[in-house]
């Protein structure tokens, strides 16, 4: 399953290949003189690639090994074209720079970061590069073409086969009551007290796909207490179609009604009029304040205490239509994910009838579903069918809950298929750090950026970009326990010692959508902390390598021995002892980050971006 979603980050890749073939800067300096017709041809065919690519991850997903093969083959090419147009764009900024006279401010080991002075040279070195790209782009060409590919302009959603579409609460042990008591009690009481209000009130429910905001809802709408307070009440399953007209027409023909007009709005505020009502819009991602507007106007009708509950993903969607505080639904604790795990797996066994080694087993697999409901179920579904130990091992042992089998990713991916592809890339990327880690937010935009994962804006900072985007997938639930924390900085200048105290912002990932990072990404990122043994499939297939081991030297070393790693980030967290002048055998290397460790020359690592080494 993951090598097959793994393709998924092929578009983004290509995508900011195609950027970089179009930047502003390679005309500007002239860097591709003599190559302007092989420059016109790439720029025509990467976006030819593009079209077809979703067309090719759904053939690769449908087991089509062709289409596999071809996409792997398409992210190498990728990643040959954008370190040959990487050299292009630093040699346009060597030759910006030296118009602009900042040269005479750069040190000696700088400038050799940059390629070879002597244009003659870059122009034959650079085109016989750019030949074998576009040689290569051409058989992709034709496969391409040979396959059948087809335009498609976004990524196909992925059906969400385990949403529930109406108000009806299915709780037959009472878990979801028991467990979600507090959170309906509280927006019970808001619903309640807004008895004397003449404005529409809107409340929002917000949290990650899989925490149960929809069985909140089912469960606040079939109280008593609302049920004896509200006139009417109405249900829609909103999803993607936020238009108003469409919605306002659901809206009466879901629920029953059948009132006189000739339009759907007029039909929808006939249904409200004079009654106390409360509807609950299931599922929102609408963030175009126009349509809300519209739709709000339809329901301006009703009488005074007159409420809509709305659940929603994304906190600025929340943010749009709420009228009182969000409330920001949290995981569930153990006790009550180890309480559907077991009602799931043993069905209507009774206590003594059930496994005992199983029993003790459901406290491990409660952890592996890091308090998501949803998770929960799936998993409990799927170990009904597993009657022994070593098939409650196999399951427990997987690398991630998330596959085939019981249908947890598609739910968690339709977030993450929502993005524009550079924040697909940008989020991806993450899978590169192990499970629970305390990210520095800054550090990752530097990241990002060191990578070109951040797309030019002229005249914007690219880590005011960065931030931007950060708070982009934050507010969309990707990013989750952001807070601020206390360091010391130490310099070393001109021989004195001096201290800094600071802070950072972290955050972490929470475990299922780091799964969905670990699914895009494949074999491309890899954290390999503790046990060196998991390392030698990632020293060899990862691009961005997260190292947390004794004596991390010796893995480098290893790797170099058997071929040079093709790493384009590489990150040590535990200190190095030895030298790391191998380092000089990464030609692709764009960021580094390490604890101690020898300095090693820049004019070593042409691709180089992010320097960071920690001398504590």
């Amino acid at each position: 399953m993951a090598e097959v979603l793994a393709t998924m980050v092929v578009g983004p890749l290509v995508s900011m290949v195609k950027e970089k073939a179009s930047s502003y800067l390679l005309d500007q300096y002239k860097v591709m003189e003599g190559m302007e017709e092989q420059h016109k041809l790439l720029k025509r065919k990467l976006p030819a690639i593009l079209d077809v690519i979703t067309h090719a991850e759904e053939q690769a997903a449908a087991k089509r090994e062709g289409a596999k093969v071809w996409l792997e083959e398409v992210r190498k090419v990728a990643y040959q074209a954008n370190d040959v147009l990487d050299e292009f764009n630093y040699e346009a900024l060597r030759r910006k720079a030296k118009k602009e006279g900042h040269n005479k401010d750069l040190s000696l080991d700088v400038m050799k970061l940059f390629p070879t002075h002597n244009r003659i040279v870059f122009r034959h070195r650079m085109a016989n590069k750019l030949c074998v790209i576009l040689k290569e782009i051409d058989v992709l060409v034709a496969e391409m073409n040979a396959f059948r590919f087809k335009f498609k302009p976004e990524q196909p959603e992925p059906t969400n086969y385990l949403r529930q579409y109406n108000s009806n609460i299915i709780d037959p042990t009472n878990i979801a009551s028991e467990s979600r008591a507090d959170e309906k009690e509280a927006v019970v009481s808001t619903l309640l007290d807004q008895v004397g209000n003449e404005n529409l009130t809107v409340h929002p429910i917000v949290g990650m796909g899989g925490l149960g905001k929809t069985t909140l809802a089912q469960l606040i709408y079939n109280d008593p207490q609302i049920q004896k307070h509200f006139e009417l009440r109405l249900w829609v399953c909103v999803s993607d179609n936020f238009d108003a007209d469409s919605l306002a027409d659901r809206i009466v023909k879901e629920n029953g009604c059948n009132p006189s007009g000739s339009s759907a709005r007029e039909k929808l505020q006939n249904v409200v009029s004079g009654k106390r009502y409360l509807l609950v819009l299931d599922d929102v991602w609408n963030r175009d304040e126009h349509k809300w507007e519209r739709l709000k106007s339809y329901l301006q009708h009703g009488g005074k205490g007159s409420s809509l509950l709305t659940t929603t993903r994304d906190d600025k969607v929340a943010q749009l239509m709420g009228t009182t505080e969000v409330k920001n639904l949290k995981s569930l604790d153990e006790t009550h994910i180890k309480n559907i795990i077991e009602t799931k797996a043993f069905g209507s066994k009774q206590v003594e009838q059930r496994p005992p080694e199983l029993v003790d087993m459901v406290g491990d697999v409660a952890k592996r579903c890091s308090g998501s409901p949803l998770a929960a179920t799936a998993l409990g579904f799927v170990l009904r069918t597993k009657t022994s130990k070593q098939e409650w091992d196999a399951v427990l042992n997987r690398s991630t809950i998330c596959d085939e089998e019981n249908g947890i990713l598609p739910v968690l991916k339709l977030s993450y298929n929502c993005l524009p592809s550079y924040m697909r890339q940008c989020f991806a990327f993450c899978a590169m750090f192990p499970k629970d880690y305390e990210i520095d937010v800054q550090s990752l935009i530097h990241l990002w950026m060191a990578n070109g994962f951040i797309p030019e804006q002229p005249g914007v900072c690219p880590e005011t970009i960065g931030e931007k985007i950060f708070n982009e997938l934050k507010s969309r639930s990707f990013y989750q326990d952001l807070k601020s924390v206390p360091f010391e900085q130490k310099y070393d200048t001109f021989g004195r010692i001096k201290y800094i105290y600071c802070s950072k912002i972290t955050c972490k990932i929470h475990d299922l959508m780091h799964d969905v990072a670990e699914s895009s990404m494949g074999k491309e990122c890899a954290a390999i902390a503790t046990h060196p043994s998991q390392s030698e499939y990632a020293l060899h297939s990862a691009r961005h390598l997260y190292l947390s081991v004794c004596q991390p030297e010796n893995l480098l070393n290893a790797s170099v021995e058997k071929g040079s790693p093709a790493f384009q980030t590489l990150i040590c967290d535990r200190y190095v002892k030895e030298d790391l002048k191998i380092l000089s055998k990464y030609n692709s290397i764009r960021a580094l980050k390490i604890k101690r460790g020898s300095f090693l020359r820049p004019k070593y690592l042409h691709h180089l971006s992010l320097n960071d080494f920690q001398r504590n």
